[in-house]
């Protein structure tokens, strides 16, 4: 897909300098916030027409089709744009109940905490799956 041959609803998006824009996965049933990735042109458009979240890796500079290797698709139910037309809302089916590459449900799993003695992080979710075994490793 070349960039002067974008569809008028693709064209819309302000994408950034490297024609990306942020992708925020959010469960469509019950509203929890998944992970956030990122897309381009052609991963959008590939996404609509297979009905599945389909990012774009930056460290590998390639498509990522979520969960072509850990088993854990996300089944896309409604996208949404924001008011600003650069940040998009994928609201989704997450199949395998895992999201994030750590095993967990989510990867906003660390809540910040204040210990009387200065904040930290600390993780607030479970593993749900050893990340080796979804990845074999």
């Amino acid at each position: 897909m070349t960039e002067n041959a974008l569809p008028l609803w693709l064209e819309q998006i302000k994408w950034t300098d490297d024609g990306l824009v942020p992708a925020i996965a959010q469960d469509y049933q019950t509203g929890e916030l998944l992970m956030m990735a990122w897309m381009n042109a052609e991963s959008l458009s590939l996404s609509v027409q297979e009905n599945r979240a389909i990012y774009w890796s930056r460290s590998r500079k390639s498509l990522w089709r979520k969960g072509e290797s850990s088993g854990n698709v996300q089944q896309l139910h409604e996208i949404r744009l924001d008011c600003d037309n650069d940040v998009i809302v994928l609201k989704v089916k997450q199949l395998g109940n895992v999201a994030c590459h750590t095993g967990r449900r989510s990867c906003f799993y660390k809540k910040l905490d204040n210990t009387g003695n200065g904040y930290t992080w600390t993780d607030v979710e479970p593993v749900l799956k050893d990340p080796k075994e979804m990845y074999q490793q």
